[in-house]
């Protein structure tokens, strides 16, 4: 696995790391991960949650992890939604996104949403444990023999973009994917049970925050980051 350098934020180190989420809908997966994290770290239980909104109930419930290993693909959430959703929960906590997808675009997007790292789901797991280690020390962790797919400045502006998308409610979030569907105002009012005059207040305040004129220009910057769809 190749690392784009490190940052440390004044975060714990891998060997303080004692409370992990796996975000993940595959009850097989979400097993493996658990008992390789449990024996490799020494930890007593991992914690578990199926989709992106069960992930944020149980932050809110039970406060934030030591680090999170988020699927690419869940139910609620496709790309780099989930990692612009948690970031905005947990600014300061290793986000690892892990699935079968090396597209490098994704990769790009991922990472530019504010993920420590990007590993695939076939890793064995010695080479899955020294990934997370390095994460958690710091290190940014991206699959070997990925490039990035544009340059750097175009890397900083995407990222700042995710910034933006992360400043959305988790209602407006919900409307800009419906946006993003090709739905109406009227439509999106019917679907979120929700005056349409209240959809319209939300669309301004999403075309504020992300710098968007039109509707249009609103789905390209959210497909420029691979906001809801992976591939």
């Amino acid at each position: 696995m190749a690392s784009k350098g490190s940052r440390s934020g004044g975060r714990i180190s891998a060997d303080q790391v004692k409370d992990i989420l796996i975000v993940d809908d595959h009850p097989l997966m979400c097993d493996a991960l658990s008992l390789t994290l449990k024996i490799s770290f020494g930890l007593k239980a991992v914690r578990t949650a199926r989709s992106l909104a069960a992930a944020v109930d149980q932050i809110k419930a039970q406060g934030a992890p030591d680090a999170v290993i988020l699927d690419l693909n869940l139910p609620d959430a496709r790309g780099a939604e989930g990692i612009v959703t948690l970031r905005r929960q947990l600014p300061d906590v290793p986000i690892t996104m892990i699935s079968a997808d090396m597209d490098a675009a994704m990769i790009s997007a991922a990472m530019a949403a504010g993920a420590q790292g990007y590993i695939s789901k076939s890793l064995g797991r010695e080479a899955l444990v020294d990934s997370l280690r390095r994460m958690w020390d710091g290190e940014f962790v991206t699959p070997e023999g990925y490039e990035p797919d544009q340059a750097d400045a175009d890397d900083e502006a995407r990222a700042d973009l995710a910034r933006r998308f992360a400043t959305l409610t988790p209602q407006q979030m919900k409307i800009l994917r419906l946006i993003c569907q090709g739905k109406a105002n009227k439509e999106i009012s019917y679907e979120l049970s929700i005056a349409e005059a209240t959809v319209k207040t939300h669309i301004t305040a999403i075309m504020s925050k992300i710098n968007a004129r039109r509707r249009t220009q609103a789905v390209l910057l959210a497909n420029s980051v691979r906001l809801f769809e992976a591939g």
